[in-house]
């Protein structure tokens, strides 16, 4: 089962068609098919990812739908960097969107690459590899 837009992926998880593990499992194993080291600038481990699921609460709205976010947007524990390694620092804290979107039960599998400082002035400029559009 491929479901592709959110209601249908928390519809699935609610009928049990699919789990939110088998989802997260399926969206790695198309990370990894894609092979583009250009997508993330950090990807979380998948193993850990998916223990996450056995605490969600199936009455959230987003009840196991794996998010990325882009590395301009704080997560507790995780490095922040939009794209610029001079302005890295680990956030000690979630931002508002971020609590809100794991309050609903979103699953964060991590944070993707941008235009330096999310600017898009001249077009690319980030010292990671290459943006391209991934196709999922």
């Amino acid at each position: 089962m491929r479901a592709s837009t959110v209601s249908a992926i928390v519809e699935a998880h609610r009928n049990r068609v699919v789990t939110p593990a088998e989802t997260l499992r399926r969206c790695y194993a198309r990370i990894k098919t894609i092979g583009d080291p250009g997508i993330f600038i950090t990807l979380r481990d998948e193993h850990e990812v998916i223990a996450q699921t056995k605490a969600l609460d199936e009455k959230g709205e987003l009840y196991g739908v794996p998010v990325a976010v882009k590395d301009n947007i704080d997560i507790a524990k995780m490095p922040t960097t939009a794209a610029c390694p001079a302005f890295a620092y680990q956030a000690e804290e979630d931002a508002e969107v971020i609590r809100r979107l794991k309050c609903a039960g979103a699953i964060v599998i991590g944070k993707t690459n941008l235009d330096q400082f999310a600017t898009g002035l001249v077009g690319l400029r980030t010292p990671y590899q290459a943006i391209h559009c991934a196709g999922i």
